[in-house]
């Protein structure tokens, strides 16, 4: 049987490929890109640009223009995802691996801990 871990490596991974792979064919990638050095901080503005109408619709309370059937929030954080995968399968990164050990890491972390956050200067958000 394959750990739990795997498996979510696995998909993460796939979803990665995934995104680069319908972004590249949708000739969102094109050969200049990949010498352009302006490239990736352009596709992390775009992931930023994808956060702030997260906010925003989770500020309004709207429903999706193009998927009614989600809220807002949902569908543009869904974009910042597709995103992020579509710049870390360009870039090649171990995305999935990464996630894995921060998740692991943060949670020993003492700053994480409900009595470190409720202290005075306390991480509060």
């Amino acid at each position: 049987m394959i750990h739990l871990q795997d498996d979510i490596e696995f998909g993460i991974q796939r979803l990665v490929y995934a995104c680069f792979n319908d972004s590249s064919k949708a000739g969102w990638w094109q050969d200049e890109d990949v010498t352009n050095p302006l490239i990736v901080p352009a596709k992390i503005a775009l992931i930023h640009s994808e956060l702030s109408e997260a906010l925003e619709g989770h500020r309004k309370d709207l429903q999706d223009d193009h998927l009614p059937e989600y809220r807002a929030v949902t569908v543009e954080l869904a974009d910042a995802v597709i995103r992020i995968c579509d710049l870390a399968g360009f870039l090649e990164l171990p995305l999935a691996a990464a996630i894995l050990d921060k998740l692991e890491y943060n949670r020993s972390r003492a700053d994480h801990k409900p009595e470190a956050r409720n202290q005075p200067n306390g991480k509060k958000y």
